[in-house]
């Protein structure tokens, strides 16, 4: 007898459907399983005949075909244990096939049958609906990820015996349990916790409000990091279609079990000793990196030097694009990264280049080499270079100053709401391209001449002089003006700190 069952496996970000069908047939016991399976598939054997017998079910002693169609895309991950178990009960005549019409089933099984949690439930539910499916089953651990799409019927399960039993008309399908209590969230970091350094807080509210990417250089202590971990806190919330991009690629990840969309923005600080494909997505089969996790999010790297130069080099393409692309012998794979980066990084070896306090004791060769560890390419597309310098030591242990992250986060919600209503790429000015860039971003005749007199003296590229400008149109959308003048201009420019010659 043949029996079909659908299913989906994902492919970068995006679920592919999958046709499960099993033929059962007299003849010599075997099981045979085609159609381009990955090797987690292929095991696919083992862990479905273990669980249909540990469920109480006895298959008759006959020839196995599972063809997993179509048969030109390879099959990776434990996904398909569920569909091919269910498909091979009901080619067995265990199951009635009518109860099987119109419904994806996905999971991995144990060897006792529970089934277990995988990756990608979300873009799986996504082309479900999209397919007409009128129902998903998924494990127990993925059902709130599931329930996120709307009009689609999700059923989550704990054991495939529950399967069985629904299918025979014994039991209903467990209802989708209570999603479980947050964490508690950790104390908020308010931008007023910062004390001193008002320049550098300027340039956050900047960045924040235009989506630029931002470079804080400093001795060390002078409070780099905290005024990075605190840039998410001055960016507005997620909207719906923003929160379901940035969980699909957490869904890929396997990282939004037990939970449904995201609420807040992804904050990713990967260490130093990262990989380029821990960074940008790799591996074998192909996964999202951090660059992707941090899409609509922030993507922090501290000590921006000590990571190696040619895992930094692979952020000049995302950056530019806000994707990234994989090409592979049999395959391309694309990934959405959109984030906005935050590095931070000492001016020197010591860290003590231009401090008043303490003496640097590095020579002018080991500050250049230091300095070249970070590419000029990559510093090109950095929007703002902000210089943080040391805390006076009678500032320390009193209380911070200027606005609240509250404060921040209303005028950042304005300007945000301007770049939306010019149609920009990306919701940002920093992404304003072709056409929009010329119509909003033109200096005036002030600013035109400041500009160009700046680009001679500091040696800025053509890409510079196009992120000063962008710069420069969020400062005069926080400040409210209509065009792009002088003052904003020059503002821009102070943030290209190092463009400047070394002192």
């Amino acid at each position: 007898m043949l029996a079909c069952v659908r299913s989906a496996v994902v492919l970068g970000i995006e679920a592919l459907p999958v046709m499960v069908e099993v033929e059962t047939s007299n003849g010599m016991p075997h099981f045979h399983l085609v159609g381009l399976a990955g090797s987690a598939v292929a095991e696919a054997q083992v862990r479905v005949l273990a669980a249909v017998r540990n469920c109480g079910v006895k298959l008759p002693s006959k020839r196995v075909v599972v063809n997993l169609a179509p048969a030109d895309l390879r099959k990776d991950g434990a996904g398909l244990d569920v569909p091919i178990a269910v498909a091979l009960l009901a080619a067995s005549h265990e199951l009635p096939p009518a109860a099987l019409e119109g419904i994806q089933f996905l999971g991995e099984l144990s060897l006792s049958g529970e089934v277990r949690p995988v990756r990608g439930v979300l873009p799986v539910a996504m082309a479900a609906r999209r397919a007409g499916a009128r129902a998903l089953v998924v494990p127990e651990a993925n059902g709130h990820e599931a329930a996120v799409v709307e009009g689609l019927t999700v059923h989550a399960v704990r054991h495939v015996a529950q399967i069985v039993a629904w299918a025979r008309g014994e039991s209903p399908l467990p209802p989708l349990p209570e999603a479980p209590p947050p964490p508690p969230s950790p104390p908020p970091l308010d931008l007023s916790d910062v004390v001193g350094q008002e320049v550098a807080k300027r340039a956050l509210e900047v960045a924040a409000a235009g989506g630029h990417n931002l470079l804080l250089f400093g001795p060390p202590g002078s409070g780099k990091t905290m005024l990075a971990r605190r840039l998410p806190g001055l960016l507005p919330p997620l909207d719906f279609d923003e929160a379901i991009e940035a969980t699909v690629v957490h869904s890929v990840a396997g990282l939004t079990r037990h939970r449904g969309l995201l609420a807040e923005r992804p904050f990713r600080a990967p260490h130093h000793s990262i990989s380029d494909a821990g960074l940008v997505g790799g591996s074998s089969p192909p996964r999202p990196g951090e660059v992707s996790l941090a899409h609509h999010g922030v993507l922090f790297l501290d000590e921006l030097p000590e990571f190696r130069r040619h895992v930094l080099e692979s952020l000049r393409q995302p950056t530019e694009d806000g994707e990234v692309t994989l090409a592979r012998a049999a395959r391309s794979i694309t990934y959405p990264a959109r984030f906005a980066l935050v590095a931070a990084m000492n001016p020197c070896p010591c860290g003590h280049h231009g401090d008043l306090t303490r003496r640097c004791r590095c020579t002018s060769v080991e500050l250049l080499k230091y300095r070249r560890r970070v590419s000029g390419p990559l510093l090109d597309r950095i929007d703002l270079h902000v210089d943080v310098p040391a805390v006076p030591p009678a500032a320390l242990g009193t209380a911070g100053s200027g606005p609240s992250s509250a404060e921040v986060r209303a005028r950042v919600a304005r300007v945000r709401a301007l770049s939306v209503a010019r149609g920009g790429e990306g919701r940002v000015n920093a992404r304003l391209r072709g056409a929009l860039f010329r119509r909003h971003c033109a200096p005036d005749a002030a600013a035109r001449r400041l500009l160009l007199a700046c680009m001679e003296r500091l040696g800025l590229s053509a890409r510079a002089h196009d992120k000063v400008l962008r710069v420069a149109r969020t400062i005069a959308d926080l400040a409210g003006a209509e065009a792009v003048g002088e003052p904003h201009v020059a503002e821009a420019v102070q943030y290209r700190g190092l463009d400047r010659p070394i002192a």
